[in-house]
């Protein structure tokens, strides 16, 4: 064999060995494009073996990275558990919270002194829940009475917090009566500042809520009033601004990441905005999809069913929690 031929069959080994990557790296659906182009990482997330997914509904992290998945617990699972934690790079760490199972749903994180705490909206036992990282419970709030607003608490059923700046919360009567409260961060009622309805300054199934600092010295809430299909942002004292309705079709919760608005909207697709409020990217349309209860062989790859909750990781790439029966949460990596 001369040298030629050995350069040349080092060559052509070395052209198959890149081609063989190239198949690898395009086996996974890219969404997006331009900025917003992302590798899709279906079921990237898995419970342990004695647990399985139900409807994975919430997504957050703490300051150390870790992923907080909140779901309602999967038929025949041995565990009870309903939030799951993981490493950054998807690796299981721990489970807890059999106390909300069934209901586990809006899942939010915030730093309160040198401490991380989660809050958890139970809607089957129509609770929020305030627990520190290893789920021991700090408060668990009720339906408001001092509101006025409920004769029992049968109308009450709540879905997401939102933090303020003052330190209290919000908290979004989602499944109940469509109303936003405000409480101290001890969980004591202080007042409502948002009414059901379909006009500017009402909301219809207020699924998700945050507050929005992308303008400095000039925080608004922005609210998914997933009822009447947009977003709307308001004061934070509960007046109304204005709306948000392009790209959007049934948000359910807000994420920011710098000046990027990260939308999961139940209608089959992950919408990110930019600082003008106008769609940048919008992310594995499904829609119209009929796949709900289906089994995942049914599921296409690259489209969303019914996006529910949705985190940025690492600044850079996405976490989708999915509102399917068998749970499904997927990684959308930056490439």
């Amino acid at each position: 064999m001369t040298r030629r031929d050995l350069l040349a069959g080092a060559a052509g080994a070395g052209l198959a060995t890149m081609t063989q990557a190239n198949q690898r790296a395009t086996t996974r659906p890219i969404l997006g494009e331009k900025a917003h182009t992302y590798e899709t990482y279906h079921d990237w997330l898995v419970p342990p073996k004695n647990l399985a997914w139900g409807d994975t509904h919430g997504v957050t992290t703490d300051s150390h990275g870790n992923i907080y998945i909140a779901h309602t617990v999967g038929s025949g699972s041995i565990s009870r558990d309903t939030i799951c934690v993981f490493d950054p790079k998807g690796k299981f760490v721990k489970s807890f919270g059999s106390e909300w199972a069934g209901g586990a749903h809006g899942l939010d994180l915030r730093k309160e002194g040198r401490e991380e705490f989660l809050y958890i909206c139970d809607v089957n036992r129509r609770v929020v829940a305030k627990a520190d990282l290893n789920g021991r419970v700090i408060w668990e709030l009720d339906y408001p009475k001092e509101s006025g607003k409920y004769r029992d608490r049968n109308g009450w059923n709540p879905t997401n917090v939102a933090f303020l700046l003052s330190g209290n919360i919000l908290v979004g009567d989602g499944y109940g009566s469509s109303y936003i409260h405000e409480f101290t961060k001890d969980g004591a009622f202080v007042r409502t500042i948002i009414g059901p309805g379909n006009g500017a300054g009402q909301v219809s199934c207020p699924h998700g809520l945050w507050v929005d600092q992308r303008t400095p010295g000039q925080p608004q809430l922005i609210v998914a009033d997933r009822g009447n299909r947009r977003l709307q942002i308001f004061e934070l004292d509960g007046k109304h601004k204005g709306f948000i309705t392009e790209g959007v079709r049934m948000p359910c919760h807000i994420h920011f990441n710098s000046g990027l608005m990260l939308i999961p909207d139940l209608e089959s697709r992950i919408t990110i905005l930019g600082v003008d409020n106008k769609p940048v990217a919008q992310l594995g349309d499904g829609h119209p999809t009929n796949l709900r209860g289906q089994s995942k062989d049914k599921f296409i790859p690259g489209k969303f069913v019914h996006p529910h909750g949705a985190a940025w990781i690492n600044k850079t790439d996405i976490v989708v929690a999915e509102w399917v029966p068998q749970g499904r949460i997927t990684l959308l990596k930056r490439v």
